[in-house]
């Protein structure tokens, strides 16, 4: 077997791992503590660091761009989120158009998806696509009186939590 079949057979193999790695990881929620925002003085956003008002309940934050074609999907499922939690407002923030806050938060990829509770603390961070299923198991966890899931948070007919 030559070197260079060794060599390409081994960069396959590196990136068939990254590629599943990164379909397992893309657009699931993580604590605040355990991401880049803990590490920042940003952990915690006004109503007008992001241009819209706190949600009663909580507030889904997505960093997005123009070209995102993610970002899309991700809307329709945030939108569908905030219309069937009482208390839960969505608020979209142009990546490009707030260099400084996307900065200041780390956000290194869109979309990206922070969960805030209703002092507007960033508990919650997702960075891809999140399922909706995940959204409403990160409410579940803000929430006061949810629970520790996603229990008393409604689904749409076909939509689970699991």
């Amino acid at each position: 077997m030559g070197t260079g079949l060794m060599v390409l057979v081994g960069v396959l193999v590196l990136a068939s791992a990254y590629g599943v790695w990164n379909k397992a990881t893309s657009g699931s929620f993580k604590a605040a503590k355990d991401s880049a925002v803990a590490d920042t003085d940003a952990d915690t956003l006004s109503a007008v660091a992001i241009g819209s008002p706190l949600g009663e309940s909580a507030t889904l934050v997505q960093f997005s761009s123009s070209f995102c074609q993610p970002c899309r999907a991700t809307r329709t499922i945030l939108d569908r989120v905030s219309e069937s939690v009482d208390g839960v407002a969505y608020v979209e923030v142009d990546a490009e158009e707030n260099l400084d806050l996307t900065r200041e938060l780390n956000i290194l990829r869109t979309p990206t998806v922070l969960v805030l509770d209703s002092g507007g603390v960033i508990r919650h961070r997702a960075s891809g696509q999140p399922r909706y299923a995940d959204v409403v198991a990160a409410l579940g966890k803000v929430i006061p009186g949810s629970g520790s899931g996603s229990a008393g948070l409604a689904h749409p007919a076909g939509e689970s939590a699991a």
